[in-house]
């Protein structure tokens, strides 16, 4: 790092803060306490302003010294970005953070990632399946797999499939309580239901060419598709999940479909989301154009 021009000056200013004291600043960087403590104070002079307020303890930022290490960090991390995505254009490399759903990530992602990684050995592929909403912004993830329609944001989608929805129950949970005839039934159910934020609260069916809704009830919620879908194959209930999640337990008979000539066929949009731009590093690229290509939900 060159520390004379103003990129190093934020850099030391960076550090400080991450590290917490000049001295263990100046281990990290490869300089002398005084070294460091000089580059803090010309930054300074050149601003007109006290940036730190230094006692034998601990430093403390000022008002203007938080404001230049927010804007320090966001230039800082910018330049990371674009000196990334040119480096990048040769052989794409460097870390691929990638969140998904646990049941859809498991069903779909995982043998993309596999494929994806062999074609670019070089890029290390850091997956995650779970079923929160992470912050791509805040830099918790560079690439997520999310299901249904997404609100408003700064970020980039592209649609890589849908899925559609059905209704379904173990022979054994059937055997004991019947076989719902019509919608209406399932008000004398157990119906196992998300508990997620954006999870319709209704369960929507069609009648005559109407679409209408049901507000159902049960006595399990849960944020995951597998589980719910596992719940269901043990006789907990009754469940409305992505088809994806079942295929394999409507095949071998596991589940059985209920009320499909209620059912209003509607599609769950699946998006690869990520922030876009000129400074779009290539591996990102690169794998959100592998799930347009390959994804088959």
């Amino acid at each position: 790092m060159d520390f004379n021009g103003r990129s190093g000056e934020m850099g030391v200013f960076a550090t400080v803060a991450q590290e917490g004291s000049l001295s263990a600043a100046a281990r990290a960087l490869g300089l002398t306490p005084s070294a460091v403590s000089r580059i803090i104070a010309r930054t300074e002079q050149r601003l007109g302003t006290r940036l730190l307020l230094r006692t034998t303890r601990a430093i403390t930022f000022t008002a203007e010294g938080e404001a230049f290490l927010r804007g320090a960090r966001r230039i800082l991390a910018d330049m990371a970005e674009v000196e990334e995505a040119i480096a990048d254009q040769g052989v794409p490399r460097g870390r691929l953070r990638v969140s998904a759903a646990l049941g859809h990530g498991r069903l779909a992602i995982v043998p993309l990632v596999a494929a994806f990684s062999a074609r670019y050995p070089n890029i290390v592929v850091d997956l995650t399946l779970g079923d929160e909403v992470v912050d791509i912004l805040g830099g918790q993830a560079d690439v997520a797999v999310r299901f249904g329609h997404l609100p408003d944001s700064p970020l980039t989608a592209r649609r890589i499939g849908n899925t559609g929805q059905v209704v379904v129950a173990s022979p054994e949970y059937l055997q004991r309580h019947g076989i719902p005839q019509e919608p209406e039934d399932l008000l004398r159910h157990n119906c196992l239901r998300f508990n997620f934020r954006r999870a319709e609260p209704n369960w929507p069916f069609i009648r005559d060419g109407k679409e209408f809704s049901l507000k159902v009830s049960g006595n399990i919620e849960c944020s995951s598709g597998e589980a719910l879908a596992q719940l269901a194959r043990v006789g907990a209930g009754i469940a409305r999940i992505g088809e994806f999640s079942v295929s394999e337990d409507l095949q071998r008979g596991d589940l059985i479909p209920l009320l499909e000539a209620w059912n209003p066929g509607d599609q769950e949009p699946i998006h690869a989301v990520f922030v876009g731009g000129s400074a779009m590093p290539a591996r990102v690229r690169l794998f959100v154009d592998f799930l347009l290509e390959h994804h088959r939900m």
